[in-house]
């Protein structure tokens, strides 16, 4: 049986996977969990894989790295310094080695959003590879205040039963490390495992597009499609945990 790393996205916590764990579990699986410093407003995306890192026995060697959302950006890092067996992204940014999440869709952006940002490529030749690539975000989610519980309901939480909706928000951290979006992403390449990506087709932050493309393009695999929105371990984890289970 295999142990499940369960590394959770922006604005969240371990708390996360707590509907989803009971399934794995059933199955014979072990996981863990753990709380990553996003309050932290300096904390880098090496620190978050240090957190991960931390919390892994040495003992196991069938480990399963499962990365939600932003935590796309950080499992390959730990896949770097920790054996695993397989990588797993779901609805999850995609890193692209030696450049940021930005990089990758500042040509989306108009001037003046790019301006707030103080934004300036540091390779603009570099970039151009990413220009036919489709949109990563869902337009409507881009500038929304992902702080208020209107906008956590409506774009992270839209298929979830009201009561786990409830729960999910009151349990909302703070995210204050905007290192998944604005730090070039330490990575030469990213590592040579076996890899799964699950695309969450009603998502409404990660565009399902842009992941079932980049899943082919960066990872090599076909992305999994799943009819849910961005939190299907929230929304439907029997599901998830079906698609995750299954080789």
């Amino acid at each position: 049986m295999s142990l499940f790393c369960l590394v959770h996205g922006a604005f969240q916590g371990a708390w996360c996977w707590d509907l989803l764990i009971p399934y794995l579990e059933g199955e014979g699986h072990k996981t863990v969990a753990m709380d990553l410093p996003i309050e932290n407003s300096s904390a880098t995306l090496s620190q978050f894989a240090d957190a991960v890192i931390q919390t892994l026995p040495k003992t196991d060697d069938d480990i399963v790295l499962v990365g939600h959302s932003m935590a796309g950006s950080i499992i390959p890092l730990v896949a770097e310094v920790v054996k695993v067996r397989q990588l797993v992204f779901v609805a999850a940014l995609i890193p692209h080695p030696g450049v940021s999440t930005l990089d990758q869709f500042s040509h989306h952006l108009d001037s003046k959003t790019l301006e707030s940002f103080n934004y300036q490529p540091k390779y603009p030749t570099k970039l151009e590879q990413f220009h036919d690539e489709p949109d990563m975000f869902e337009p409507a989610s881009l500038g929304r205040d992902f702080s208020d519980a209107a906008v956590l309901r409506e774009f992270f939480y839209s298929d979830c039963q009201p009561d786990v909706t409830q729960w999910a928000i009151a349990k909302s951290r703070s995210q204050q490390s905007l290192a998944y979006i604005f730090e070039t992403n330490p990575l030469t390449a990213l590592p040579l495992v076996e890899r799964k990506y699950i695309v969450c087709t009603n998502d409404r932050i990660i565009s399902p597009t842009w992941s079932h493309h980049t899943a082919r393009q960066r990872l090599g695999v076909d992305a999994i499609a799943l009819a849910s929105g961005h939190c299907p371990h929230l929304s439907c984890p029997d599901l998830l945990a079906t698609v995750l289970t299954s080789h």
